[in-house]
């Protein structure tokens, strides 16, 4: 079983490679497009992603998950990787970070 901080830092290191993921139309990464809700760590190691995409009709629904999933995945103490993807919230501008915003000129 894994501690609260490794539990923590687990979580961290999962937000990084989050970081690193784009959405193929818009030129950010897309946790600061606001479209990780949740990442919770469990004290076996599995990892929870909880996400939303622009759209319902987005046309990555089917990649982008699954490569959320699979680059997560490379985590070394990820046991397992689950991605839940909802629309409850649906995504708004207002979600992203101020960095997407400025990144895309709306600022």
């Amino acid at each position: 079983m894994l501690t609260e901080l490794e539990m923590q830092s687990i979580g961290e290191q999962a937000v990084d490679v989050l970081k690193t993921i784009y959405d193929p139309e818009i030129p950010v990464d897309i946790y600061q497009l606001g479209l990780i809700y949740d990442v919770q760590v469990s004290d076996e190691g599995d990892i929870h992603v909880l996400m939303t995409l622009t759209s319902p009709n987005c046309p990555v629904a089917e990649s982008l998950p699954e490569e959320v999933k699979e680059k997560v995945g490379t985590l070394p103490a990820a046991a397992k990787v689950e991605v839940e993807i909802t629309f409850d919230p649906p995504w708004t501008r207002d979600m992203m970070s101020d960095e997407a915003k400025l990144e895309l000129g709306m600022l």
